[in-house]
This record gives structure tokens, sequence and C-alpha cells, in this order.
């Protein structure tokens, strides 16, 4: 029966029914107050249903039978930076949103992230935004408001294949207070680079070691760049 009730609090969970996932875990714990995972799952419940307050009470109970559970820990620094109402964004709950493709996807940590009323409403799953307008690449949440930058090389790099009609799409790998990492997947590749990767696994030139067909379109992108 227990394994039935959590079982089914983690399928509202995933699929968003966050009031059900309040009510499933609330009776689980009816049975047994102790739960770590269940109060674990409800003060997750309470956050994204704004209620900041309960949510952090819920959290300090789990640290109190737990005191080294990392889940309570993480949620409490971030929740320290919302206000009373506030919620953060939950992300994607599709594992295959990170699958890794060679050439296709690059993981990496964003220079210079925003401020931590910012960070603190994002989540791992989250997708994001390029803002391509200035010289260089910054991450944005989809409301504007900036979250960090690319480095410069990937940013001259993807701005580039980005004016020759490469399309990609930005997700929230992990974030703290002090640190994002980026997932970022290319969606479509312009015919005229077809054979140019989007991203190399070596920090290496990507005219080196390839055949004169692709080095003639690494020279089309390089000869027409105006910066």
């Amino acid at each position: 029966m227990k394994n039935n009730l959590a079982q089914s609090a983690i399928s509202a969970a995933l699929s968003g029914n966050w009031k059900k996932a309040l009510e499933i875990n609330k009776d689980i714990l009816n049975g047994n107050s102790d739960d770590i995972e269940a109060l674990n799952r409800l003060s997750r419940a309470y956050a994204e249903l704004g209620k900041l307050g309960k949510a952090r009470q819920t959290a300090r109970q789990i640290l109190k039978l737990d005191p080294f559970n990392t889940i309570a820990k993480k949620a409490l620094t971030r929740w320290k930076n919302l206000k009373k109402g506030e919620t953060y964004t939950s992300g994607s709950s599709d594992a295959r949103v990170f699958l890794e493709e060679p050439g296709k996807t690059k993981n990496i940590s964003l220079l210079h992230p925003g401020s931590k009323k910012v960070l603190a409403k994002l989540d791992s799953g989250n997708e994001v935004k390029l803002n391509t307008r200035s010289h260089r690449v910054s991450v944005t949440a989809k409301d504007g408001k900036y979250i960090g930058r690319l480095p410069d090389d990937l940013s001259v790099h993807l701005k580039k294949l980005i004016r020759f009609g490469n399309e990609y799409r930005v997700f929230i790998k992990s974030i703290n207070n002090s640190e994002v990492r980026v997932f970022i997947r290319e969606t479509k590749r312009a015919k005229k680079i077809a054979e140019l990767p989007s991203f190399s696994s070596e920090k290496i030139s990507y005219i080196s070691f390839t055949p004169p067909s692709l080095a003639r379109k690494k020279n089309v992108i390089s000869g027409n760049d105006e910066e």
C-alpha cells in the first residue's frame, strides 16, 4: 500500500499536479511521520505551490531527522533567495533532454552568473534561451532575465553558425547559487554547412584533420565573418 502511494505521489509530481502530490504525501505521512522520502516530496510540493514557509519548515524537519540530507540542504539554500508567494519553475522530467550526441550537444558552465534571485527560480531541466544580439552570447530565462554568458570562443563560433541558419535549444543542466551549467542541443543544421559539427570534443581548430570539402566550408564561414 505504501509503495503504491509513493508511486502515485511521484507520478503526480512528474505530471505537474502538485496539489495531488501534496495530498498523497500527507496521506503517507499520516501513517509514518518520519518518512524522509515523503517529507522531501511534500517540501517540494509546497514550494511548487508557492507555500515557501511550509516548504522550509518541512525541509528543516527533515534535517532534524537526517542532518546530512542533501536534498533538504540544497532546497533550503535555493529557497532563501525567494520571497513569499514566489515559486521556481520545475524542469523537464524527460531524461532524453540531456542525451548527448557527438557534434550536436555541448555541456558547459556559464560565466558571470546572474542574480541569485533569478537563479533561485530556475531548476534543472528548464528550457532557457540564447541571446545573440550582443558580441557575447548570453543565456536568459524565458522572461528575458539574464542567467549567464557563454565563453567568448564558443560565443563567436555559435554566432557564426546561427547566422548561417543553425538552430539550438538550451536547458539548465545543473544550478546553484554560484554555478550554472547548461546543455546546448543543435536542432537544425543549415544545408550550406551540413558537414560542419556544431561542437568539437577537443580544443583544436575545427579545420584540423578535416577533409578538403569540409575545410572549404569552414573557410566560407571564416571568410564571411565581419566580427
